[in-house]
């Protein structure tokens, strides 16, 4: 963080969330069991099949490598034997790995875990081998289901473990199912080295659950922990937004600002959104027209048309009127030009907004009752006494302005004759 900016957000850190519970959700292994299959008499190979994969695991390890001859060793042996062939599988199955043919090593890797005959280690690291093959072949079912079948062989908790059962359900759209191992692969690390990939896991189900007070509060979290990281903020920031708590997201969106966060244009848009949102509506123009000049957003209408609503709001009315029709011209927007057309008219500019208002007119407005009336005074002031006159009967016509109309009508009638002008 840059000097000015550290006890700021210190101070922010101090009063966000103090963390959260984990929740345990390993079923309780038969642990007698467990003992049984640790204390298991230790297998080993037959001499036959033994040699053939000690030369095959030589021309694995050999200079240069020669991984297709200790495939075809492997492949070659046959046996009766449920351990030998069970270990032959293993092996071929780490051999299929080393080389990339992953739809080869779970073929094989599987044949061995099934088999239910490898020594307790071995059968252990094959099972959760076979989960992260399954992973990264994007078979999450199958990757969840071994993972926990782990958990019950060994009784044993690993936060990786925990952290890739979390993703498996996330990409299984099963977003209430990703909380519970996330929070415990966070417990496990909680005196080592954080992940961040298990925080970001749950915010990402809750977002994808509508639970955004949920979700800041693990961003809450995330910010305490990695306080460096600008995601940390801006992520946060756009999530009060989504709570409505627009205070705590301004201060967290202004210190990401100050310290040089910003990374994306939906991150200047939310800090522009969220002065307005707190009465601030001309830091929120200058701010994000700022960022234009310095093309951190796109001139785009979206974008235009913001300026021209906080400008508006903070009364800068020129300005307003500048970007109302910028935006306007991208796409013909009939109401854009009937705002600045209304704001032309309350800074006096009576032919420009004449011109503002006939367009938005001849684009289709739909708000002809208001349009008529500001046609009628702006035409009024340029004293254009007919074209007001006919512009204020028009405004008559909806029954929104009729009654105001009417009285504009006559007061027309009169000065005009007053000028001499007959209508």
């Amino acid at each position: 963080m840059k000097n000015l900016s550290k006890v700021t957000a210190l101070a922010l850190l101090m009063t966000l969330g103090a963390g959260f519970t984990a929740t345990a959700v390993m079923a309780k292994p038969d642990y007698a069991e467990i003992e049984k299959r640790k204390k298991a008499k230790t297998q080993i190979m037959g001499e036959r099949v033994g040699k053939k994969v000690s030369k095959a695991f030589e021309l694995f390890q050999a200079e240069p490598q020669d991984v297709p001859g200790a495939l075809a060793i492997l492949n070659e042996i046959t046996t009766s034997d449920s351990f030998d062939g069970a270990m032959v599988d293993y092996y071929l199955g780490q051999m299929n790995v080393q080389i990339d043919k992953h739809d080869l090593a779970v073929k094989h890797i599987k044949k061995a875990v099934d088999a239910n005959a490898l020594n307790f280690k071995d059968h252990a690291q094959a099972m959760r081998l076979l989960g992260d093959l399954y992973l990264n072949n994007k078979k999450y079912k199958e990757a969840k289901e071994i993972y926990l079948a782990w958990m019950d062989y060994t009784g044993e908790e690993d936060a990786n473990v925990y952290l890739r059962l979390a993703q498996s359900s996330y990409e299984l759209k099963e977003f209430k199912q990703v909380i519970a191992p996330a929070d415990r692969a966070i417990d496990l690390l909680k005196d080592k080295t954080p992940n961040k990939g298990a925080f970001d896991l749950k915010i990402a189900s809750y977002v994808d659950l509508k639970d955004f007070k949920s979700a800041v509060k693990v961003s809450e979290e995330v910010l305490k922990t990695w306080p460096d990281q600008p995601k940390s903020w801006t992520n946060l920031g756009r999530f009060y937004m989504q709570v409505e708590d627009f205070p705590k997201g301004l201060s967290v969106m202004d210190i990401a600002y100050k310290n040089g966060y910003l990374e994306t244009e939906t991150d200047y848009r939310v800090l522009s959104n969220l002065y307005s949102l707190n009465d601030i509506p001309y830091k929120a123009a200058v701010t994000l027209e700022k960022a234009l000049k310095e093309e951190k957003v796109k001139p785009n209408k979206t974008n235009l048309q913001a300026l021209g609503s906080y400008y508006h709001q903070s009364k800068e009315f020129p300005k307003a009127v500048k970007y109302y029709q910028e935006a306007a011209a991208i796409d013909n927007d009939a109401e854009l030009y009937r705002k600045a057309g209304a704001l032309l008219l309350q800074t006096e500019k009576f032919p420009q907004a004449v011109v503002a208002l006939n367009k938005a007119l001849e684009l289709g407005s739909t708000k002809l009752g208001n349009i008529y009336t500001d046609l009628a005074e702006a035409y009024f002031y340029q004293e254009k006494y007919k074209q007001a006159h006919t512009a204020i009967l028009k405004a008559m016509e909806d029954p929104a302005t009729a009654k105001y109309a009417k009285g504009w009508a006559g007061f027309i009638k009169d000065k005009a004759a007053r000028k001499g002008v007959k209508i």
